[in-house]
C-alpha cells in the first residue's frame, strides 16, 4: 500500500450503446490492480433519481444488488465483489437521488450560507466529497470509479459526474478510460469506428480526454483501427486495449492482463508494478467454468421475472445464476438452466419438473406467481428432488407444508392475504434493533443478521463442512451471518405446531426471535432447505457459498441415480 494522502483516481466511461461492460471492466482493472499489492475501492455512479435500487423492478434495471450493510445497489456492486473477493456498501455506490437530496437537505439547514444552490457546483462539490469520503474509510490506493450511463445521453444527468472527474483532473494526475464500441455492420464485414468517435467527440467537449481506450466489438479490433484512434484523438497505440466479445465475462481481466493494461496503468501514474502477478486461480475458475464436456444437471428456477416484452430476462436472478455456477464449479460439473415462468406457467408447472435435478424458488414480492410457486414446492418435496427456497421461497416452503402437511388449509402470508385466520408468514411491530424504513411507513430488514443454527442439523452440518461459520457456541449451535432484505417474518405462533408435524426450525436469531432457516431432516428429504436471508449475495468465485456447493452436490447425485 501507498504512503499517499491522496488517492490515484481512475474513471471509466461508456460510449454508443449501454450495457457495454463498464463494470466489468472497472472490476477487472481493480482486480489486477490488487494482485499488484494496491488497495482498490472501487464506486458506482447511478445517474437514476432513486434513492437506491430497492425500489426498481427487477426486470427494469436487474437484480438489485444487496450489501453487506444493507445497500440495494446496482448489479454493478456485484460484480465488484465476485472480482475482487471483498465487500462493497453504501461507501461505493451513489445516485442521484442521493445526491440531490442530501444537497437539498443541507440547503433547508442553511449550510449554504443563503446561496443560490445550483447542480454545479454543489451536486458536483457533493460528488466530490463522496470521493472523499469513500477514501477516508478505506484508505485505498485506487479509487476506481464507474461513471454510470453513456457519454451524451438524452438525460444528460451523468454529465455532473463527468464535471466532478474533469476537476480533479485539473488537481491532480488522473487516468480516464473511455470503453466504447465499434461494429462490425454484416452487410460491410469491417469494423467501423464513427459511433465510437462521435462518442469521444463528445467527452472531450465535456473536458474529459481520454488517456485509454477499451474497444468492445465482435472481433478483436485490429492494428487499423487503433491506428485511427491514436492519429484523431492523441491516445498512444499501446493504450488502446481490445476487448472483444468472450464467452464468459470472468475472462475479461484474463483478456486486459494479457495485453497488459494493468501494467499500462500503473506506468501511466509512475507507479511500480509486479514482474509477475499471480491469477492462476482466477484462470482455473475460468477454466472449469467455461468447459463444455463436462456433466450437466438440471436446476429449475421457479420465479417470475423473467419476462420483458416479447424478450426473457435473466439479469433479475443474476447474482443467484451466478452463485449456483460457483457452487457447479466447485463440484467440477456445469449447469443446465430451466427458467420457469411460475405466472405464466402455473398450470404446467409440474410437467416442467419432471426431468429436473433440482429446485429453487428465489425471492420475490406481491401475489402475482405465488400459486406457481407453491405448486413447484408441493411437487420438489413430495418427489424427494432438492429443493432450495430463498427468502420469499423459505416462506412459501412454509406455507406450503403448513397447508398440506399441517392440514391448515387457509394458511397463508400476510403479503397476499391479510384477512387469512392463520398468517404463517406476517408482519411484526417496528422495531429499529431490526428493521429500516423503506417509506410509506413499510418495514423492512436490510444487511447483515447473526443467526444460530441448530446442532448436527442438514444446514449446520454444511456450515461446519466448509468452515463458513463465525463461531461455535457452547451447546454446539454456530453462529453465522447472512444477508437479509424482506418485509415479513415467520409467526411464532406456529413453531411448535409445524415442528411437531416434521418441519425442522434448524435456524434462529441470537435472541429467538426470528426464524431464519427451516429444512426437512434426511430421513424425510434429500434436500430440503428453506433460508430467511440471502447467501447468493455472499457468494464470489473464489469462495462459493456451502449452500449452493452442497445443493449442487446433491441434485448430482439425485442425477446419477435416476
Amino acid at each position: 500500500m501507498l504512503k499517499s494522502k491522496k488517492p490515484y483516481y481512475i474513471f471509466v466511461s461508456g460510449g454508443v450503446i449501454s450495457a457495454l461492460g463498464k463494470g466489468v471492466t472497472a472490476a477487472s482493472i481493480s482486480l489486477l490492480l490488487k494482485k499488484h499489492g494496491y488497495k482498490v475501492c472501487p464506486i458506482k455512479c447511478e445517474n437514476n433519481l432513486n434513492w437506491d435500487f430497492g425500489t426498481i423492478n427487477p426486470i427494469e434495471h436487474g437484480d438489485p444488488f444487496l450489501c453487506a450493510d444493507g445497500l440495494e445497489g446496482d448489479m454493478d456492486l456485484g460484480n465488484y465483489e465476485r472480482f475482487l473477493d471483498q465487500e462493497v456498501g453504501f461507501a461505493n455506490f451513489m445516485t442521484m437521488g442521493q445526491l440531490y437530496l442530501d444537497v437539498i437537505k443541507k440547503e433547508r439547514s442553511m449550510k449554504y450560507n443563503g446561496e443560490d444552490v445550483e447542480p454545479i457546483p454543489h451536486i458536483v462539490n457533493e460528488i466530490i466529497e463522496r470521493f472523499d469520503q469513500a477514501y477516508q474509510k478505506t484508505k485505498a490506493d485506487f479509487l476506481v470509479v464507474e461513471l454510470g450511463g453513456t457519454v451524451g445521453e438524452y438525460e444528460n444527468n451523468n454529465g455532473l459526474y463527468y464535471e466532478a472527474a474533469r476537476i480533479l483532473g485539473l488537481k491532480q494526475k488522473v487516468a480516464n478510460i473511455h470503453v466504447t464500441y465499434v461494429p462490425v455492420p454484416p452487410h460491410i464485414g469491417e469494423p467501423k469506428t464513427k459511433p465510437a468517435q462521435f462518442g469521444i467527440k463528445h467527452l472531450m467537449t465535456m473536458g474529459i480526454f481520454p488517456n485509454f481506450l477499451i474497444v468492445r466489438s465482435e472481433i478483436p479490433i485490429d492494428d487499423r483501427r487503433k491506428y485511427k484512434f491514436a492519429l484523431k484523438f492523441h491516445i498512444p497505440k499501446e493504450h488502446i486495449i481490445s476487448n472483444e466479445n468472450l464467452d464468459d465475462v470472468h475472462r475479461v481481466p484474463i483478456h486486459l492482463h494479457s495485453q497488459k493494461l494493468d501494467k499500462k496503468i500503473l506506468e501511466y501514474f509512475d507507479l511500480p508494478s509486479k514482474p509477475k502477478i499471480d491469477i492462476s486461480e482466477w484462470k482455473k475458475f475460468v477454466s472449469i467454468r467455461t468447459n463444455k464436456s463436462l456433466k450437466k444437471v438440471k436446476i429449475s428456477i421457479v420465479g417470475k421475472y423473467f419476462g420483458t416484452g416479447d424478450s426473457n430476462l435473466f439479469d433479475s436472478y443474476y447474482a443467484l445464476i451466478e452463485a449456483l455456477k460457483h457452487g457447479a464449479v466447485a463440484n467440477n460439473i456445469s449447469i443446465d438452466f430451466k427458467f420457469i415462468n411460475s405466472e405464466k406457467n402455473e398450470n404446467e408447472i409440474e410437467k416442467l419438473l419432471v426431468d429436473t435435478d433440482g429446485v429453487v424458488v428465489p425471492i420475490g414480492w406481491g401475489a402475482r406467481g405465488v400459486p406457481g410457486k407453491i405448486k413447484a414446492i408441493k411437487f420438489a418435496r413430495e418427489n424427494n428432488i432438492p429443493y432450495l427456497g430463498l427468502c420469499y421461497g423459505m416462506q412459501l416452503a412454509c406455507i406450503e407444508f403448513a397447508r398440506n402437511v399441517a392440514q391448515i388449509t387457509d394458511a397463508d402470508t400476510e403479503e397476499i392475504n391479510p384477512n387469512s385466520k392463520n398468517l404463517i408468514i406476517h408482519s411484526i411491530p417496528f422495531d429499529q434493533k431490526y428493521q429500516v424504513i423503506k417509506g410509506d411507513g413499510t418495514s423492512m430488514r436490510l444487511g447483515t443478521f447473526e443467526c444460530k443454527l441448530k446442532p448436527n442439523s442438514v444446514v449446520s452440518k454444511i456450515y461446519v463442512k466448509a468452515k463458513f461459520y463465525e463461531k461455535k457456541l457452547s451447546d454446539g449451535s454456530l453462529v453465522v451471518k447472512e444477508r437479509h432484505r424482506h418485509r415479513f417474518e415467520f409467526n411464532n405462533d406456529y413453531r411448535e405446531l409445524l415442528e411437531s408435524k416434521g418441519l425442522v426450525l434448524s435456524g434462529v436469531s441470537l435472541d429467538n426471535f426470528f426464524v431464519e432457516f427451516i429444512e426437512l431432516p434426511k430421513d424425510k428429504h434429500r434436500f430440503f432447505v428453506g433460508t430467511q436471508g440471502h447467501p447468493e449475495y455472499r457468494s464470489t468465485p473464489n469462495k462459493p457459498h456451502p449452500l449452493f456447493v452442497e445443493f449442487i452436490n446433491v441434485s448430482l447425485n439425485f442425477n446419477s441415480e435416476k
